[in-house]
């Protein structure tokens, strides 16, 4: 059975805070919002955490300005005033936040560096996203650059910069040049996590700050185990 570690209002590892916006590393069994698993969403978690803080009465504001895969871990930006998330949702819907994200592949890609161009259909019957190489129909088309950053004993260490995000992105793309991430059973890894993880990290994250427009630069640590501390 999988020790899927989830965060509580006593372990949250917040990254930042201030009157109009929290950000939090993600741990890898955290769910961002509510879905049909009736888990206790990480959004919910962090209502909690903002009540008991700073004693609020009555109802916690929070939004969603953006999401993370389940497995994955780091960086979740959410809205704390209703005046916050409108420019927060725009700031993602039109990429001007600069997200950078770490991976582990088990396989060196072709190249040292590259940018991927691939074609995204999704399956939503399977929860997957695949990669082709020209467009197909309902595809969307996906770009990121890679470049490799550390070479560990059985593995690489790719730092992702994202063009484009769509559904399952970097997982579905990297799994497509055959270099799949660590724990990613969905994707063709050999063997998942222990945890239930993967071994791909929201690592830094900056934007405009939608209400103070000063620079706001994140960075997540990755998650304690043996893989991610020999990558840093």
């Amino acid at each position: 059975m999988s020790t899927k570690t989830i965060s509580t209002p006593e372990n949250l590892q917040v990254l930042y805070e201030d009157n109009h916006l929290i950000a939090i590393n993600k741990r890898a069994g955290d769910i961002v919002q509510g879905d049909k698993t009736g888990d206790t969403p990480l959004s919910e978690v962090v209502k909690q955490y903002l009540k008991t803080k700073h004693n609020k009465p009555g109802n916690v504001y929070l939004g969603v300005a953006h999401r993370l895969d389940r497995p994955t871990t780091g960086i979740v930006v959410f809205a704390k005033t209703s005046k916050a998330l409108p420019r927060l949702n725009k700031l993602f819907a039109e990429k001007d936040a600069q997200k950078t994200y770490w991976a582990v592949v088990n396989k060196m890609p072709e190249k040292e560096s590259d940018t991927l161009t691939h074609w995204l259909k999704r399956n939503p019957k399977q929860n997957k996203s695949y990669g082709h190489k020209k467009e197909v129909p309902d595809s969307k088309k996906a770009i990121l650059d890679y470049k490799v950053i550390k070479q560990l004993d059985r593995y690489f260490l790719l730092e992702i910069d994202l063009k484009t995000g769509r559904h399952h992105q970097i997982r579905a793309q990297l799994a497509a040049i055959g270099s799949v991430i660590k724990g990613d059973l969905k994707y063709g890894a050999d063997r998942s996590n222990k945890d239930g993880s993967i071994h791909l990290h929201a690592r830094s994250l900056s934007f405009i700050h939608p209400v103070k427009k000063e620079l706001l630069q994140l960075i997540a640590p990755p998650p304690e185990d043996s893989v991610w501390n020999a990558c840093l």
